[in-house]
Parts: structure tokens; C-alpha cells; sequence
């Protein structure tokens, strides 16, 4: 049987043929696929004809069509649905898909022609595409190192080959250990404070596992968990969390401190081969934010007031404690709840009947969309995905021509690593012409045969939050593949999908889809509104637990090759008490040894993306409060001017374009309440 990764599927937009897939293709097309490529830039570097855009830049960015199809489905699958056959080829495949990549990036005669013709950009009468395509290429082989001497090209790859093996094997860790470290309850009664559909959740986890009669709560990927909001047992919330901050640091095969250690280490020692100081700053200089020093500003301006807002409103708990306890790390969601409520009369857990799954997807999430782009879903039974879990929808324009497929996998399993995402398994571009499939995934407990999924107000919101990246992926419209989808500075690529969650509680939106799973009955007003009122609250915990993660991520890569550091707990501790974010009540949203954004998800030094981004979020979201909200002519001009050009046009200009400036910064601190 001919691979399924040697040609592009004859399926509907290329969608992969999963059913055909065998284990034994993923290797063998890895290695047919770096043997194309290499053989594809070895006649681009070696050519005697005199460099143009179309005899460099065109073959290159159509090489390695084989290698770029495996390793969409493959990834996918190794985040989604692992098992030891991935992890497998992961540990083995890592080093050399590492090698590979050095092979093209640090190609002396490549980056010769990419070199001339980044000095002649101005005059060869490109198009604007085309022209910010050769900077691009300049820009990220010289900083990835084409420059460099031959015996420094060898230490490099040495390093690059050495660090894939080590984030691997982080990545690897922490999936084994969040499923050892998953808390079993003997008794139902100790579920007290969860809904029926939590609790039939927690009976499948653990009849999966064969545990029939008892209950199975996983860990999800933050240090908190949205357990521990309802659970009435301080001992079992209490569980929860020693659970959840054990991750990677008990001994054994699982522990991740040698690995957060040595790969920082060897990060920083890149980054000084490559000219640059710190790691922090070889990854801020790619980036829109320019600097660690950028960055250090921001998230400077932020901490003190989050820190005062946590304290003001940790006084709060434990003045509705009263002296029984001090409130602890594992309590602060359960009485910031019952605050919550006190102050505002609030109950999320009220508004779970009101979140069944089916109906935030196609009246809220999908109603949205429509109401702003036009664009429409029909579900495509006939079209297999890579699990059983997952939903294929095929997505039309309004004037009914085809704009890709969106896959839905929704519910959490052992095979599935921790928190949300978005992948994309093609991604359109003229060059190739290759349509777009985008994947969705979530961590929602699945409930039991028959029974309809609730979900929380925050699994609503990431929903949102995840389909805002499936839209910049569908509508990103460009010519060559490098532009393609998401492709654009990681510390922008948050803005569309922080976007996208405003329309959760629009009303329009809330509405259409908040609606009583059993009742019938739509969302009463007043808890909608009593829910707006209390949108700041809570904040203080929310953005010091952030900033805590984000500071410890630069603080990692802002450490010298010869740091003396050999205390993960002791480094850590230092650098939250540095910042005057030490509160033991509220731990980083990730700790070192399950940071796993940044020591093997690629957001390395740049987990501050996610509030640089809500600075544009922020601003845009208020734009579209000034212009009318809801509206065609809105989301046209955003589908247009942002999410359409993928990355090919810098995201200052675009943003700029868009909003008629610069971001300001003054809405996020509104949102946030750190006036």
C-alpha cells in the first residue's frame, strides 16, 4: 500500500486519510520527507544561475511538501492521542528533525542567495508579499544562525539537537505523571459541592482506568483546578492541589527539575553562541515586543497592582473564613465563589444548566461567527477524524464558496496532553494550493452514555477563546505557505483568539444560546448582569497568578550559560519573592516543573505573549463597543484587515491599519482593574 504522506489526500480539502494511516508510515515518511527537502535545497544552493525571487525563494517555499503532511497529522496525534508508539517516535525523531532543520536554515550557499536578495529587495519590483517574504527568510536563518562559522554551526547543532531530545522528554514526563498523580475518591460523598454531570465524569475517568466504584478527578495543566470552586471537602480540595504542584518533581523517571535546569542552561548558551545575552533577548528580538527590557516594562507596570488587588481581596476570604483556618492555596476558588456571591449575588456553578455543550457550539460559538463574518457550518458525518471524539465541520463563506474544515475534539483522556489548543493539519496558500483544515482541542470532562455535557463558565470561555484561533487559521488568505494560518509573532498570535472571547457575554450572542438544559428557559438578565458587575472581581488573583508564570518564564531565560543554579524550588521561590508575588495562597498559574508552554510547547521567553496580546485585545474589543458591536461591517473589516492577512504583513502595520494607531494600553487596565 502506497503511504498516505506521499501524495496529498484526493479527500475533501486534503483532509488526511486517517483510517489508511498505519503506524510504520509516520517513520517512513519522515525520512522520505528530509530526504526531499535536503535534496530540494541542495539544487536551490547549488544552482550557477544568479539569485532571483523566483529560482530561491519559490522552491524553497515549496520543498518539503511530504515532511510539513506527516507532521501535522503526527504532531497532532502525539498532543491529542499518544500513546508508547508516538512517544517513541517523538524521543527518536526529535533530534533529527532538529538536524534537519539545521541542515536548511544553516546552509552557507542558501543563505548566500536569501543574503543577495535581501540587498536587492528594494529593487527586483516584488510585490509587497513577496518582498516582506525575503525579509523574513533573512531575518530568521541569521538569527538562527547562518552566519556563523563552520566549527560554531557544529557546536549549534549540537545544542539544538540535545535540547529537542530534552523537551521531548519533559513533554513525555508530565502527561505520565499528571495521569499517576490523577486523585481517586473512594467515596461519592466526598464529591460533595459537584453537579451529577461532574460526578458521572469522574465515574467514567475511573471505570476507564478500571477503578468501577470509585471516582477518578485529572489534573488539568494550570496549577488550580475548576474543582476546586465547588468541592464543600477542604481535605479533598486540599488533595486536589498537592496533587496538581507535585507534577514533575517527586524522583523517578517523571521528574522534570534535571530537565528545567539543563535546558535553560543550554538555552542560554545558544543564545550567547548566537550574539545575544540571554535567551530571553535571542527570543524578544523576533518578536513585536523587540526586548526583554519591553517586556520587563509591562509586566512591571502590572504586578504591584495585581499584587495589592490579591491582598485586598484574600482579606475578603478570610474574613468569611473567620478564624477556623488560614486560607491556603486550595481554598481561595471555593470562598472566592462564595465572595462572589455574597457581593454580587453571583453563582457560577448556577450557570452550568445554562452551558450545555451542544448549544454554546452552534448558538453561541458558530452563531457568532456567522452573525459576523457570515460564514456557516454544516457537519460532515461522512469525513472521519483522527479519534471517534472528533467533529468534522465543513465552513462556507456567506457567499456559499468553500472556506476550509474545522475539527472539534472536545473531551479530555489519558492520550491527551493537559490544557487547549489549536493545530492545523493544511493551511491555505496560492502557491501550493492547499485548502485549510483547523483542529480545536479542549480537556472537558466527557459524562456518561446518554447524559449531556455542562460546561463550566471558564471551559465556555476557552471554547471562544480556541475558535478565535480556528478563525485566523480559516480566514488567513495569503500566497506563499510561510504566511499561511497562524504564522505570525507568537506574542501577536493570542490577540485573535482574546478577541474572539468578548462575544461569550455579548448579549446578542448569551442569548442565543444560554438556555436551560432541561427548563427550556433562557438565562434570567439579572444574572447576566449581575455576572458584568463582577467581571473585575477576582482579577487581583487571576492576573498576580499570571504575571507569576510569565516573570518566572523570562527569569529562566534571562539566566547566564555559567549561572550557578542547581535548586528549582529554592530559583523559583527567589524569583516570586523578587517581584513581591511570593504569596503562598496564590502559586504561579504554572510552576517550573509543569510549565510545559515553555520548556517543550515553543513558548519559551514568551509566555508574557498572552497579556502583550490583551493589550490589543483589550483595545479592539473597545473599538467594537464604539462602532456598533455585532455587526458585518465590523467583522469584515477585522476578517480583512487582521485575521486575512496571516503573517504576511508585520502585525504593527495591521494592527495599526485596523485601529487608525498604536494599541493603548488604558483599556486593558480597565479590564483588569489595575487603574
Amino acid at each position: 500500500m502506497t503511504n498516505p504522506f506521499f501524495e496529498a489526500s484526493t479527500l475533501p480539502y486534503q483532509l488526511p486519510r486517517f483510517a489508511d494511516i498505519a503506524d510504520e508510515h509516520y517513520t517512513e515518511a519522515f525520512d522520505r520527507g528530509m530526504a526531499d527537502q535536503l535534496a530540494e535545497i541542495e539544487a536551490i544552493a547549488s544552482s550557477a544561475e544568479e539569485p532571483t525571487f523566483e529560482n530561491t525563494m519559490v522552491p524553497l517555499e515549496r520543498s518539503g511538501q511530504v515532511l510539513q503532511r506527516v507532521s501535522a497529522v503526527f504532531f497532532n496525534r502525539a498532543s491529542a492521542d499518544s500513546n508508547d508508539f508516538t512517544q517513541a517516535v517523538e524521543q527518536e525523531y526529535a533530534p533529527k528533525l532538529a538536524a534537519h532543520a539545521d541542515a536548511v536554515r544553516l546552509n552557507a550557499a542558501l543563505y548566500n542567495r536569501i543574503e543577495t536578495l535581501y540587498g536587492r529587495r528594494g529593487r527586483m519590483g516584488l510585490e509587497a508579499e513577496a518582498q516582506y517574504l525575503v525579509e523574513r527568510y533573512y531575518t530568521e536563518f541569521t538569527l538562527a544562525g547562518a552566519g556563523l562559522t563552520e566549527s560554531e554551526k557544529e557546536t549549534l547543532r549540537e545544542l539544538n539537537k540535545r535540547l529537542s531530545v530534552l523537551t521531548t522528554r519533559f513533554e513525555k514526563n508530565l502527561l505520565a505523571d499528571m495521569n499517576d498523580l490523577a486523585v481517586v475518591i473512594e467515596d461519592v460523598a466526598e464529591l460533595d459541592g459537584l453537579t451529577p454531570g461532574e460526578i458521572s465524569a469522574a465515574a467514567e475517568a475511573a471505570n476507564s482506568r478500571g477503578l468501577e466504584g470509585k471516582y477518578l478527578v485529572t489534573l488539568v495543566l494550570p496549577t488550580g483546578h475548576p474543582h476546586l470552586s465547588s468541592l464543600t471537602y477542604r481535605d479533598v480540595r486540599e488533595r486536589i492541589m498537592l496533587a496538581s504542584r507535585s507534577r514533575g518533581i517527586r524522583g523517578g523517571d517523571n521528574d522534570n527539575r534535571q530537565l528545567v535546569l539543563e535546558i535553560s542552561r543550554l538555552r542560554a548558551e545558544r543564545a550567547n553562541l548566537l550574539g545575544f545575552h540571554t535567551h530571553a533577548a535571542f527570543v524578544t528580538a523576533d518578536e513585536t515586543a523587540g526586548s526583554p527590557e519591553a517586556v520587563a516594562d509591562l509586566l512591571g507596570k502590572l504586578a504591584p497592582p495585581a499584587a495589592r488587588n490579591a491582598t485586598a481581596e484574600q482579606a475578603d476570604l478570610q474574613a468569611l473564613i473567620g478564624d477556623d483556618f488560614t486560607l491556603s492555596s486550595h481554598d481561595w476558588a471555593f470562598y472566592s465563589e462564595r465572595v462572589r456571591k455574597q457581593k454580587y449575588d453571583v453563582d457560577k456553578a448556577a450557570m452550568r444548566p445554562y452551558f450545555e455543550a451542544e448549544r454554546v457550539l452552534r448558538d453561541g460559538v458558530f452563531f457568532a461567527a456567522t452573525r459576523l463574518y457570515g460564514i456557516t457550518f454544516t457537519e460532515r458525518h461522512d469525513l472521519e477524524g483522527y479519534h471517534p471524539d472528533v467533529r468534522v465541520f465543513e465552513v462556507h463563506n456567506e457567499d456559499g464558496s468553500p472556506l476550509g474544515l474545522y475539527l472539534l475534539d472536545l473531551y479530555t483522556r489519558d492520550s491527551k496532553r493537559g490544557g487547549a489548543w489549536m493545530n492545523s493539519l493544511t493551511q491555505q496558500n496560492d502557491l501550493l494550493g492547499q485548502p485549510t483544515i483547523v483542529t480545536n482541542n479542549l480537556n472537558v470532562p466527557k459524562p456518561g452514555v446518554g447524559e449531556k455535557t455542562l460546561l463550566t463558565y471558564d471551559e465556555v470561555n476557552t471554547l471562544f477563546h480556541e475558535f478565535g484561533h480556528a478563525l485566523h487559521g480559516l480566514f488567513a488568505t495569503v500566497t506563499y505557505p510561510k504566511f499561511a494560518g497562524t504564522n505570525v509573532f507568537r506574542d501577536f498570535v493570542e490577540f485573535p483568539s482574546q478577541v474572539n472571547e468578548m462575544w461569550m457575554l455579548w448579549p446578542e450572542v448569551l442569548e442565543n444560546y444560554a438556555v436551560h438544559v432541561e427548563t427550556g428557559e433562557p438565562m434570567p438578565r439579572e444574572l447576566i448582569e449581575k455576572i458584568e458587575a463582577s467581571r473585575s472581581y477576582g482579577e487581583g488573583f487571576a492576573t498576580s497568578e499570571y504575571l507569576a508564570a510569565a516573570l518566572l518564564d523570562q527569569a529562566w531565560h534571562s539566566i547566564s550559560a555559567d549561572a550557578e543554579v542547581t535548586d528549582v524550588a529554592a530559583f523559583e521561590a527567589g524569583v516570586l519573592a523578587s517581584i513581591g508575588l511570593d504569596n503562598p495562597a496564590v502559586p504561579p498559574r504554572y510552576s517550573s516543573t509543569y510549565f510545559q508552554h515553555v520548556f517543550s510547547s515553543g513558548y519559551d521567553a514568551g509566555y508574557y505573549s498572552y497579556i502583550w496580546s490583551e493589550v490589543l485585545d483589550a483595545d479592539t474589543v473597545a473599538w467594537f463597543h464604539e462602532n456598533g458591536g455585532l455587526t458585518r461591517e465590523n467583522g469584515d473589516r477585522f476578517r480583512s484587515l487582521v485575521l486575512g492577512v496571516g503573517g504576511s504583513v508585520d502585525p504593527h502595520e495591521a494592527f495599526r491599519h485596523f485601529r487608525g494607531r498604536a494599541a493603548d494600553i488604558q483599556p486593558l487596565l480597565d479590564r483588569r482593574g489595575l487603574n
